[in-house]
């Protein structure tokens, strides 16, 4: 896959089969579109395109307000490479672009990119104040030689997926429907922090890492976890919250790798979320907390026999 920040530069040699959006969490609704854009595309011989931006545009438009990422921009990027996408256009998303008429971002898709099949979902709109919704995409269409196709949404009970559902079910804890909706595990991941070493001390070795506060988290609480080290993947215990047996500090995600010796300081970890199994609480003794722990490693073996990754 091809990526590219300057849509002067593009320097693109076919005709582009392409969708605009921020797309993040890339969840079923999402990979429906890419896919079925993708296979257009290699059909008619066409590049299958996408334009997205950083910041996300609220960071922009609404500095005040705290975006909560489902995804970072290199997980977007890994996801769309798997499903076969061509090309990736990052634009930076400055006050600049956001009065840019919908028309004029338009026109410059067509020449920049190529662009002849302009790939959305239901309420799509796009440029200055919204402006650049369906119809007035079709009517631009048949002046600029290019075809607009709109795909349907993808449903869950009844009701569309969407990133904001899904945001919700993991302030919820429900980890597991999250990741129905996404069609994967949701996952955080981060450089292993150096920590008290206490879970050393009580017996079963964690690593720790800190939850970025742009990032959407899983409800405090103990869950059943896939640990992915170096492309090797082991069965976890995760505890997310403040650790009110302890000090009670700072919010990090800490994980215990079931089976797994080596040092993991400094190194890269992936903690993917599969299922709640308790809320955080606080412990009277070292001795209860061990053998909740002991417990919470139990369930989460049987769990995890139940749920490993086909990929």
């Amino acid at each position: 896959m091809q990526v590219i920040s300057d849509l002067g530069q593009a320097n693109i040699e076919a005709d582009t089969a392409l969708t605009v959006g921020s797309f993040d969490g890339l969840h079923r609704g999402h990979q429906r579109l890419f896919r079925e854009l993708i296979a257009r595309a290699k059909a008619e011989g066409m590049l299958s395109a996408a334009v997205t931006f950083y910041p996300h545009p609220r960071v922009v438009l609404q500095p005040d307000v705290q975006p909560i990422y489902l995804t970072t921009d290199a997980e977007r990027a890994r996801i769309l490479e798997t499903l076969g996408l061509d090309l990736l256009v990052l634009i930076a998303f400055t006050r600049e672009l956001a009065a840019t008429p919908a028309g004029d971002f338009v026109r410059q898709l067509v020449r920049e990119l190529r662009m002849r099949e302009l790939w959305v979902g239901p309420g799509f709109a796009l440029g200055r104040g919204r402006e650049g919704k369906i119809p007035a995409l079709l009517r631009w269409g048949e002046t600029l030689g290019y075809t607009l196709k709109s795909v349907p949404p993808v449903y869950d009970n009844g009701e569309p997926i969407s990133s904001t559902r899904i945001r919700s079910l993991l302030a919820d804890g429900q980890v597991d429907r999250a990741a129905e909706m996404l069609g994967r595990y949701y996952a955080l991941s981060g450089m292993v922090l150096h920590g008290a070493q206490r879970g050393r001390r009580l017996g079963f070795r964690t690593a720790n890492l800190r939850v970025p506060i742009e990032r959407a988290s899983p409800a405090d609480g103990v869950y059943a976890v896939w640990a992915i080290v170096d492309d090797e993947r082991y069965p976890g215990v995760a505890n997310i919250g403040i650790r009110p047996s302890f000090d009670a500090g700072e919010r990090l995600l800490e994980t215990h790798l079931i089976g797994f010796e080596d040092d993991l300081y400094d190194r890269y970890l992936r903690i993917e979320f599969v299922r709640f199994l308790r809320g955080e609480q606080r412990f009277e003794s070292a001795a209860a907390l061990t053998a909740q722990v002991q417990e919470d490693i139990r369930l989460a073996t049987r769990i995890l026999a139940e749920h490993v990754p086909t990929e």
